[in-house]
This record gives structure tokens, sequence and C-alpha cells, in this order.
């Protein structure tokens, strides 16, 4: 996605956050009366999600115009890698884009000096740039324009144009300065931070909140996942563990019209095969011998909302069935009811593995798969993703990390990132995750150097499996444990290594414990 956005119709969820927060400001900080959710709850739940950024920003940026009395409104961010000032929000259909260097007309001059400026006669001042009107043949009259900043720096521009009655008024002005403080409160607690960091060698790209990276194969994820999530098609995401399979699914979820409702996960690989149907569907009092009344199930609780089945390669066949008949009628049963239940659910789905192969050799359900994959959504694994992608999610780690660890300005030596971009990272982009969270904690310094990664090329002899002569049984069950020990215990991504399935991995570790 490129770094602009005209402003689109924004859900009715996010059009009322603009409008309490430009109404708030405008009542210069006293929180006005917004309902059972005020503002601060609001945009916690919003930018505590995959939601689209670029929908919250512009339905701000459009609810200040409205309230200003403004023909149009613009917000420029800072791209730090190319010293130039791209217009994300733009309002305006005669053209798709305005650059501009730092210094370069009057958002080029707020940006390098990070003062408000109010130009009554815009096309007057010398700091007014031509350039953009004659390319457009929009005439501007009157500007106002104020500075994003966090952490001290100037991070973007908000500039509204030519105002209804001729010129700003100093209101408009505190309004327009409270609404940018806003802004940049929005901007410091998503996932676009670490790119608006002035020593940022990345030019600025984004999509959904907490997921990063702009290669192609992660730009044909995100398409699809956004046409999908206007619609209730099923999903189904695909990609190794470790990818952000469950990130996608919630961008699905909080950019769709169902985003009001509960966002419901059923991890099919944790289950054991006898309590995957009763967590599904809920059980009727007495449908066994401890069952003394009747419990909902994960169905139910995701009435209105999304259900989401993570790693559903791994039902066993009878599941199968019940879902087959919940997908394609809506309906299912309590475990022990003989009375259909009627399901307002719209479902997600995520697998490691290659459902199709499954279905050629009578693992999986044929017409399950294709119920499933109404909407298939393809996540590259990270050595398949290129190394601009690679940087972008070491950057925004360490950014994050840092602050939440109290290690404000950890970086990483030159050797350290030439090493992380020498790995091949099976674990993906959960493995990087964890390997930067532990060098951040146990770094001596503010820079982390090559000796203080935990890669697995610094992992000593970490892949090798030496053993005496042992009875075949025996000796499984050391590989096992070997490879959950390379696996730090996760027994999906063992399951993964291993090539088999992960109720299989934990039966046989359960043959183990017998």
């Amino acid at each position: 996605m490129g770094p602009h956005r005209v402003a689109t119709v924004a859900s009715p969820r996010i059009a009322r956050y603009a409008r309490t927060l430009v109404r708030r400001a405008r009542h210069a900080g006293a929180t006005p009366a917004s309902g059972p959710m005020d503002d601060d709850q609001l945009q916690s739940l919003l930018l505590g999600h995959e939601v689209d950024l670029d929908e919250v920003l512009s339905s701000v940026v459009h609810e200040l115009r409205r309230s200003v009395g403004a023909d149009r409104a613009t917000l420029y961010l800072v791209d730090h890698a190319r010293q130039e000032l791209v217009s994300h929000i733009l309002q305006a259909d005669e053209i798709s884009e305005i650059r501009l260097k730092l210094g370069e007309g009057v958002a080029g001059w707020v940006a390098r000096n990070g003062e408000s400026l109010n130009v009554p006669l815009g096309r007057l001042d010398p700091r007014f740039s031509r350039r953009v009107d004659a390319s457009s043949g929009y005439r501007t009259r009157s500007i106002l324009a104020a500075p994003l900043r966090f952490e001290r720096a100037v991070v973007g521009v908000v500039q509204l144009l030519n105002h209804v009655e001729g010129s700003f008024s100093a209101d408009d002005e505190a309004l327009l300065t409270r609404v940018c403080t806003e802004l940049s409160s929005v901007l410091s607690r998503s996932s676009l931070a670490s790119q608006l960091q002035p020593d940022q060698q990345q030019p600025l790209s984004w999509r959904f909140n907490h997921i990063i990276g702009e290669s192609p194969a992660m730009q044909a994820a995100y398409d699809r996942t956004a046409r999908a999530a206007r619609t209730d098609a099923t999903v189904l995401i695909r990609g190794e563990s470790g990818t952000g399979k469950e990130l996608f699914a919630r961008a699905v979820h909080y950019n769709s019209p169902r985003r009001g409702g509960p966002f419901v996960t059923v991890d099919c690989a944790s289950l054991p095969d006898e309590l995957i149907e009763n967590e599904l569907f809920g059980h009727e009092k007495g449908a066994y011998t401890s069952a003394d009344r009747a419990t909902d199930g994960k169905v139910q609780a995701a009435q209105g909302g999304t259900l989401f089945l993570d790693e559903v390669g791994e039902l066993p066949q009878p599941v199968q069935a019940k879902l087959l008949r919940l997908v394609q009628e809506r309906t299912f049963f309590r475990v022990g009811g003989n009375r259909a239940q009627q399901a307002d659910v719209r479902f997600v789905c995520a697998t490691h593995r290659d459902l199709s192969a499954m279905v050629a050799t009578g693992g999986f359900r044929e017409d399950l798969f294709y119920r499933l994959r109404v909407v298939e959504v393809l996540l590259p694994p990270l050595r398949e993703r290129g190394h601009a992608d690679l940087d972008r999610l070491i950057d925004h780690f360490l950014y994050e990390l840092s602050r939440q660890h109290g290690r404000p300005g950890m970086r990483l030596s030159s050797d350290a990132r030439a090493l992380l971009h020498g790995q091949t990272w099976p674990g993906n982009v959960r493995e990087l995750h964890h390997c930067l969270e532990s060098a951040v904690v146990l770094a001596n310094g503010p820079v982390i150097h090559p000796d203080e990664l935990c890669t697995p090329s610094t992992r000593p002899g970490q892949d090798d499996f030496r053993s005496s002569i042992l009875p075949l049984r025996d000796l499984e069950r050391a590989y096992l444990q070997h490879v959950l020990g390379l696996c730090d215990g996760n027994k999906s991504e063992a399951a993964r290594r291993l090539g088999i399935g992960r109720n299989t991995l934990l039966r046989k570790l359960r043959d183990e414990d017998d």
C-alpha cells in the first residue's frame, strides 16, 4: 500500500471515534458525553486491534475539516528515509499524491520548523509553493497547518485549505493544534510509530495496525484480506507457524461489518480429540456424567461476530463432518442434544498444513475443504519476504520491546543486523520477535552485538541429535523431547517440523508419560 489514501466513508464505530475526538478537542480537553464508551476507551479498542490505520486517520481528518469549515484537508507524514513530506490522507480528486521536500511550501515549512502557520492570503505568502496548485488546478486562498509530533520529533503535518468564510480564526488554529495532539497519540500507539523515528532508513509503508511488511507477497495478502473483510465470506489463511495467521484473522474481523461483535478463537490443535466437539458446540445437561448443567460452546460465544478456527487441519474426521454442517447450514447440536441451534457467525480458519494434500490422502474432507476455502489468503514465510521486510520487522520490534522493557534507544550493531539477515528463520516472525526480546532484556548496553543474539546459528549444536542404540520406542521418545526443546516447548511448531499433526504429537507424548 502506497503512503496515501483519499478519505473514504468510515465505519460507524470509527466515525463515532472521530466525532468524539474532535468534539473533545473543541472543548479544550473537557470530555463531552459520548454514550456508554468514552473516546479514550474507544481509541484503546481501535488501536489494540488490527484495524485499517488509514480508515482511522481519514475519519479524523474528515471530521476536522467538516467541523472547522475548510474546503480541503490533508494529513502529511514525514518520510525520513527520503527527507520528504508525503500526503497520506488527501482529499482531492485531481491528484493522487503530494510529495514536498522538508521546508517546501507551507506544510514543508511547518514540518521543518515545528510551528503552526495560519496564512490568510496563502498565495501571497513567500512560503507558499505554487507547484501543487499548478499541477492540480486547485486555487488555494487560505491555509492553516500544524505539526504532529511525538518524542519531541515532528512526524507529520495536518493542513486545512480555504475556509468557507475566507480565513481561519484563532479558535480554528487552537482546535487544529489540539486535534494534532490527539492524532500524535494515535500514531505513537500504532505499529507505524517505529517508521516515524528520525533515524528510519526504510520509506514509509503500512496497511493494518500490528502487521508489518510491504513485500509483494504481503501486499497480495493485504489486498485479499481487505476484500474479504468487506463481505461475510469464509476465509482460509494458510502459512507456516509464526507467520502471523491470527493477526490476519483479526484484520478480517476488525475491518468487517461484524467488528462490533466478538472475535472468538478455537485452537483445534491444543485440544484432545474427545474435547473438541464439546469446546465448539457446548453440551446439554446430562450429556455425560459430570454434565450437571447445559453449557454453551465457542460457536454460541461468537454469535454476531467471527469464529476463528486455528489449525483447522488438526480436526478429527468426526468433527469435520459436524463442522461441515455448521459452515454449510449455520446450524449445530450441543453434545447430547437433539435440538438444532442457529449460528450467526462468520468463519475464519487457519492452518500450516497443505489441506489439498490431506484431501488426496483422505486426511481431510474434500467437501469441507472447498467450503472453507471461499477466500484463501497465503502468508509467506519470513525467509521469502526479502531484506526490506526483515529490516522493518527488526526496527518495529526493537522500538516496541525497548519501550516495553524500559530500555529506550536500544539498537543493533551492523554485525548483529547482518547476522539476523543471514538466518532462515524456521520459526518465522515469532522466532524473530523472541530473539530480539531476549537481546533487549539481556544486552549489556544500548548496542546489541552478535554474541547477544540467540539465533539458530548461535546455538551450538542445537540441531544435533545423538543417541546410543535404543529400542525404537525409546529412541522416538528421546527425539520428540529433542525437537520440543528446539521449539522452546511449542508443541504446534514441533509438530510442524516433525511433519505430523499436533494431536498425533500429543498422543505420542501421552503414551510416553504412560
